[in-house]
């Protein structure tokens, strides 16, 4: 059995003293709104005690305007522990050697995704939150990346592995574990539920009380938590604690959006689930370091959008909505649905900001572009790309049926044409989509696999039987280095293109995350938008051919000012030496600034 830590059977008085007036309020607030009919004194009690260890003093910091949490240096890669392996060194070494050689000075934080024991789901079936998966290294390991680079870390707080310390307390009746996972009968109305995937939603055990039935979200080895009781939620503030302890700085709440059920209910965005991210929004407010958090909610836009709060729930949000029209307007060569969204999106409040991705280690899913793209459009996304090797996962619906969930395909490879079929424009084509990435309002998020320009993995999908495999190959390290040490490889010529222009982001105040940004309307062709720093000192026109054409808008289409020094940062020429129109090759990105 895995080692987890005891929970306290005791409720110890919070000395008043050490907890800020406004924390101590603010939680009982929250708290007395989740738990009605509770002890109120005991939940603020355990709450203060679960997340501050003795001694320790919360630090209170302002919303500052624009605060110091990020700006336009800033940019995160996504890994898996074991993206690199050599059979000779752990993987976490041989990541921290790739971070350290390859990205110091590119990017300036690193997403490591579940890096603790598991069962299934490449790390999201957890069975010891505590521990490090002895696969990938130890503390010490991830200890020394966090020492380099700003480290998110998944709270999977959804769920955990059927194979969990945590599960077997429960099927053995050991309290308070009994009462840690959600509940239902066969014969609840369950129709409400939305759905993410296609299994029955419940698992039959059994338990020392008799034979249960267990919700299960994501998989029947991923049993859902039950955070109506508030002990559940305590430990996950312990486990929070720990992992701060460890060098975490951003905390990613993985499929936090499903955390709350209630039978007869749709059981996803429930108000008690934005009321928990509150209460860790303001326990994060008092952490001695910053500590930002990133909801992850692959839902349609609006209802992503909600997990911003009032500014007091996730500093971050996925833009989810981009991956998935971002490849519809480079498959099809137009901005049309790109556009109308990007125009639709408010800009983030001070203190809040867009995670900006085009690929992950999950597929591009299609739920954030229902509203945005008709069924038409959609089934003509899903078509080219599966010409390209692509696959699809449905999820269920209350009806019984199933839609697309999401597409699951190295996005290299679903870039390596357009709705016609595959042409030679495919890294072009590729760097398009990541420099657009860069340059929107928000922070950037890289995958390793786009970095690297890593292919379709179909011998990964046959050997796990997983179609989300396609896009999480292991490289063997020496092959990959090989790779990019040669000028020809396609690796090569994405990675130097992509660390070299994100140096250049790095270094423009027009790119903080939360600077000015407008859309440019110049034909279905272009993907454009304005940028200006916050102290209006510098501006950026940010323009993207979407088609495989040369194609040209005039330079009075941008209103540059008379008299100014126009640059093209990415390519160095000068853009007022040019008469009457900009040109662009197949699928340029240009960034005009004075």
């Amino acid at each position: 059995m895995a080692n987890f830590y005891a929970i306290p059977q005791v409720t110890m008085a919070a000395d008043p003293k050490r907890f800020p007036r406004r924390l101590r309020e603010g939680l009982q607030m929250l708290l007395s709104s989740i738990y009605p009919g509770h002890d109120q004194q005991a939940l603020l009690d355990q709450t203060l005690n679960a997340f501050w260890p003795e001694g320790e003093q919360p630090k209170r910091r302002g919303r500052v305007p624009g605060n110091s949490l990020w700006n336009e240096k800033d940019s995160y890669v996504i890994t898996y522990g074991n993206s690199f392996v050599n059979g000779e060194h752990k993987p976490l070494d041989l990541l921290f050697d790739f971070l350290d050689n390859r990205l110091k000075g590119v990017t300036t934080g690193v997403h490591i995704l579940p890096f603790f024991p598991y069962t299934s789901d490449d790390g999201f079936a957890i069975t010891d939150y505590y521990a490090v998966d002895s696969g990938l290294g130890a503390w010490e390991d991830i200890g020394r990346i966090a020492g380099e680079f700003r480290l998110m870390s998944d709270l999977v707080i959804n769920h955990c592995s059927s194979l969990s310390s945590y599960f077997s307390e429960y099927l053995l009746g050991h309290a308070p574990y009994d009462k840690f996972f959600f509940e239902a009968s066969p014969d609840d109305d369950l129709s409400m539920v939305v759905r993410p995937r296609a299994h029955s939603l419940l698992r039959q055990v059994e338990t020392a009380s008799g034979t249960r039935h267990v919700w299960c979200t994501f998989s029947h080895d991923q049993v859902d938590f039950d955070f109506s009781n508030p002990e559940v939620l305590f430990e996950f503030l312990r486990i929070l604690r720990f992992h701060i302890s460890k060098g975490v700085r951003t905390l990613r709440l993985d499929a936090v959006a499903f955390l709350w059920k209630e039978v007869g209910s749709p059981s996803i965005h429930l108000r008690q689930t934005h009321e928990i991210v509150r209460l860790i929004r303001l326990l994060a407010d008092y952490t001695g370091e910053p500590l930002v958090l990133l909801t992850e909610t692959n839902v349609p836009n609006t209802e992503n959008l909600s997990y911003f709060g009032n500014r007091n729930e996730a500093h971050m949000i996925y833009n989810f909505s981009l991956p998935p029209l971002l490849l519809h307007a480079l498959l099809h060569g137009t901005s049309k649905h790109l556009n109308a969204w990007q125009m639709t999106m408010p800009p983030a409040q001070l203190g809040c900001t867009y995670f900006n991705f085009t690929a992950s280690h999950d597929g591009i899913g299609m739920r954030p572009a229902e509203g945005l793209l008709d069924e038409e459009d959609i089934a003509r996304v899903i078509e080219t790309v599966q010409q390209f090797g692509g696959l699809l996962s449905m999820r269920k619906m209350p009806d019984g049926g199933t839609r697309p969930y999401e597409i699951n395909i190295a996005l290299f490879d679903a870039l390596k044409g357009t709705i016609e079929g595959e042409d030679e424009w495919n890294v072009e084509r590729f760097l398009c989509s990541q420099i657009i990435a860069m340059g929107l309002e928000g922070i950037p998020g890289f995958y390793i696999h786009s970095l690297l320009a890593t292919q379709n993995d179909h011998e990964g999908v046959e050997k796990s039987g997983h179609n989300r495999a396609i896009n999480r190959h292991r490289w063997h390290y020496p092959d990959l280095l090989e790779q990019l040490d040669d000028p020809a490889s396609h690796h090569a010529r994405v990675f130097t293109a992509l660390t070299g222009v994100l140096k250049k982001r790095s270094k423009q105040p027009a790119f903080h995350p939360n600077a000015t940004q407008f859309t440019l309307q110049l034909g279905d062709q272009f993907f454009g938008f304005w940028r200006q720093s916050m102290d209006r000192a510098q501006s950026i026109f940010a323009v993207h051919n979407l088609t495989s054409d040369t194609v040209a808008i005039p330079v009075m289409a941008l209103n540059l000012i008379g008299g100014e020094t126009w640059t093209d940062l990415i390519s160095g020429e000068d853009i007022a030496g040019m008469t009457g129109e900009i040109e662009f090759a197949p699928y340029q990105c240009r960034w005009i600034t004075n």
